[in-house]
């Protein structure tokens, strides 16, 4: 089956183009989607770093390309951004789509070890399919330099991924991301179902937990928090990260933001900063 990428549409931003991808995913099992923001550059054998954004519950490839606003500073820094979807989609898994917060959309950037969630293999399909992908098929990528963020889930999945991937990632940011998944509703319905009842399976794929294990984060972990979130008291749980940071002495810079809550209004107010943390990370 032919997994090389096929451009679907393409549109002029900043300079650069936002092209949205299809390809066949091994990994997936189904055919899968993906946008990437090509800077505009001043010579063809310039290679742009890449920054990975993993997006939350109910989002596609489409929202943070479409509403974050990330393309003007990104332009500016010569980042290419890299936006995949968030779940296997169109392999009709029985109860796939009844409920936004678990299975098509909620894939959690986990490797699912139940059998009737077998494709739900979003960590590998982000760590090593697209990546893989992305350096055989655009030379105009340098995918050796590469940092990633996320929101919500797509928070939580950027946390976890670098936590366990600090060679393959300068540096981690996120907006209100699911921080403590393992006590969370959200976080213990999908890893119930994806992983089964052993909580030491959860804790792989918990930030909270995983920051305790790794000595070794030299870059500082950025994350702003809405104040207004609805979703912060019960689903969030930043300050449980924090304290896990402060107790491994790994650096994070947490700010709240007073009055934003959980959308792409906050995103695209506060993308800009996040932009330049990661640029700053990927020049050294």
């Amino acid at each position: 089956m032919e997994t090389k990428p096929t451009e679907i549409s393409s549109s002029k931003m900043f300079g650069g183009y936002n092209k949205r991808f299809k390809h066949f995913s091994t990994t997936l099992g189904c055919s899968m989607n993906f946008h990437i923001y090509f800077p505009p550059s001043s010579s063809p054998s310039y290679k742009f770093p890449v920054l990975y954004w993993l997006s939350g519950l109910t989002c596609t490839d489409e929202n943070f390309i479409a509403k974050s606003g990330a393309q003007r500073a990104a332009s500016a820094e010569g980042v290419a951004l890299i936006a995949p979807d968030t779940s296997p989609r169109g392999l009709n898994v029985e109860g796939e789509a009844d409920s936004w917060d678990f299975g098509v959309g909620a894939g959690f950037y986990l490797n699912a070890t139940q059998e009737k969630w077998k494709n739900w293999r979003m960590y590998d399909y982000v760590v090593k399919e697209l990546p893989k992908l992305l350096s055989e098929n655009f030379p105009q990528l340098e995918t050796s330099r590469a940092s990633i963020f996320g929101h919500s889930m797509g928070g939580h999945g950027a946390l976890t991924i670098y936590l366990k991937n600090l060679d393959k990632y300068k540096s981690v940011s996120a907006f209100a991301p699911i921080c403590n998944p393992v006590n969370c509703p959200w976080g213990q319905k999908a890893f119930t179902n994806y992983l089964g009842s052993n909580k030491a399976d959860w804790e792989e794929y918990d930030a909270t937990s995983l920051v305790s294990k790794n000595k070794n984060v030299s870059a500082t972990i950025l994350i702003d928090q809405g104040q207004d979130d609805k979703f912060l008291p019960d689903q969030l749980f930043p300050n449980k990260f924090e304290e896990a940071c402060r107790s491994a002495n790994v650096a994070l810079l947490l700010r709240f933001q007073p009055g934003y809550d959980h959308s792409y209004f906050f995103i695209a107010t506060f993308i800009d900063d996040h932009i330049h943390h990661h640029a700053q990370a990927l020049r050294l």
